[in-house]
């Protein structure tokens, strides 16, 4: 198979779809590995990495798109990259198509069968392609809000671990998943007093359990939730419903009952996010304010860290592209049921149910379009 590389053009992406390495067993496997030209500067990697590990440099994505039988990337096809995808080509990619009825319809309209590394699953019930970047974007998210509470940023000017005599920050991390643990994780970490909130008793049991004292946790109850926001110098937002738009938790008139200043940080931005008022930025233009509180909303934040998260990505992406390139996503899909639910797109026809139900399209099963 043709595996294409192409560098990634959404505003303040660094990060690469496939390292040296993984370039280096694909072309083991007896692949084709075409990387275009300068796209893992961003992430530290020259095109003479690429090559000594059997890759061919392209000059242009429009060569690599032309040229190649799977796109492998990080973020989801910009207009002017879905323009060039074409009927049989598979993409394999993160494409959070829920809240993006545009690019859902372009994908459509291609003819291409396309791959989301956020539906992928595990035996264990787990997002395997989605946690690396969870587990980066969480652990960021205190890092940027303490940044944003900086009185030149706009924020309260309330550091998070405080002083000997003064209070520390006041953190609330909505959700107590990959994300929501490793944002507390950090949270508690630079002395801030740190409350996640969850509806799932067995993984506040397990919170509790593991963590202990390192941080507080609640069952999470619209009152609660309005009653921790409103004492909060900053909030987190790490919810997720897989493949789905992330529900609203915080509603803009709970903004004008916050502290003047306090930092909303939404990490569930890439899937429409879960405040009201969250509208996705990016790292040139992070930050903006509604009703006196600040919002950090960047739909890329793992792309700060470039070199981390391309390294933390490839390291689980590369044995699905390796069963994808081997076997054909057909039979691959058909001996793998997790990664048969990645599949959102086939042919002209969506197949992920969560995104039908958000866009209100029309949805097809996925084992149906392997037989397509």
């Amino acid at each position: 198979m043709k595996i294409g590389c192409p560098t990634e053009i959404k505003p303040q992406e660094f990060r690469v779809g496939m390292t040296p390495d993984a370039a280096r067993e694909a072309v083991n496997n007896g692949h084709d590995v075409l990387i275009q030209k300068g796209a893992g500067m961003g992430a530290g990697f020259t095109d003479e990495d690429y090559v000594s590990a059997g890759a061919a440099i392209i000059d242009t994505a429009e060569e690599i798109f032309a040229t190649a039988d799977m796109i492998v990337k990080v973020k989801e096809p910009q207009a002017v990259e879905r323009n060039m995808l074409r009927e049989g080509q598979l993409l394999f990619t993160y494409l959070h198509l829920a809240p993006d009825p545009e690019q859902t319809k372009d994908l459509l309209e291609s003819g291409c069968t396309a791959i989301a590394y956020e539906t992928v699953t595990d035996d264990r019930g787990g997002l395997p392609l989605l946690a690396p970047m969870s587990e980066v974007a969480g652990r960021l998210a205190p890092q940027v809000g303490a940044w944003t509470l900086q009185k030149a940023n706009g924020g309260r000017g309330v550091l998070m671990g405080g002083v000997p005599g003064v209070a520390p920050a006041k953190v609330v991390v909505i959700g107590g998943g990959v994300v929501g643990t490793h944002a507390a994780k950090i949270a508690a970490g630079m002395g801030a007093d740190v409350t996640v909130l969850d509806r799932s008793l067995p993984r506040l049991r397990y919170l509790d359990d593991v963590f202990g004292g390192t941080f507080k946790n609640q069952y999470s109850t619209a009152g609660a939730t309005a009653d921790l926001v409103r004492e909060a110098d900053m909030v987190i937002g790490a919810v997720l419903i897989p493949g789905a738009a992330a529900p609203k938790l915080v509603s803009r008139a709970q903004l004008s009952e916050m502290k003047p200043g306090a930092a909303l940080v939404d990490v569930a931005i890439d899937q429409g996010g879960c405040f009201e008022t969250s509208k996705a930025t990016t790292h040139a233009d992070p930050i903006y304010e509604v009703d006196g509180i600040m919002h950090y909303c960047v739909a890329n934040m793992p792309g700060a860290v470039a070199r981390t998260s391309t390294q933390a990505l490839g390291n689980a992406t590369l044995p699905f592209m390796l069963n994808l390139a081997n076997k054909g996503w057909r039979q691959a899909c058909e001996d793998d049921p997790h990664l048969l639910n990645g599949l959102n797109v086939h042919a002209g026809q969506l197949t992920y149910y969560a995104v039908g139900k958000a866009l209100g399209l029309d949805v097809i099963s996925p084992s149906l379009a392997l037989k397509s």
